[in-house]
């Protein structure tokens, strides 16, 4: 497939297939000889729509670029101890995001109920974010 297919087929762009093989996560595969002056069209397969979505999924999961990188690197060795300490540092930092948020969706909670009580003076919810 090419590039613009295997973009649409990750659900992506282009250039954020190109980004990725910028930073090494994607292989860029060779141009066939033939078919003008710059060669033909780079062929992309299974293995690199494969890659797209472990690099999707592992970003959905809240990893970042660099992150993913080391995934990628310790996917070629058997170091699991490695990987499960990234995993649980990354559900440390979503448990944290999780209490933030529920903190931030009380404080609002309690916001919309001081604003539901009072049809008078300025509404609550708006002067809570005033500095």
């Amino acid at each position: 497939m090419s590039i613009g297919q295997l973009a649409r087929a990750g659900g992506v762009g282009v250039e954020t297939i190109r980004y990725y093989q910028r930073l090494g996560l994607m292989s860029l595969p060779a141009r066939p000889q033939g078919g003008g002056v710059s060669g033909g069209t780079r062929k992309y397969g299974l293995p690199d729509a494969e890659r797209l979505t472990f690099i999707r999924s592992a970003q959905a999961a809240g990893f970042t670029l660099k992150q993913i990188a080391r995934l990628i690197e310790l996917d070629a060795t058997s170091d699991r101890v490695e990987v499960r300490q990234m995993a649980r540092e990354r559900i440390s930092a979503l448990d944290d995001q999780i209490r933030d948020l529920k903190r931030a969706r009380a404080a609002l909670n309690r916001l919309a109920h001081q604003c539901d009580d009072t049809d008078s003076g300025p509404c609550p919810i708006l002067t809570a974010f005033e500095v």
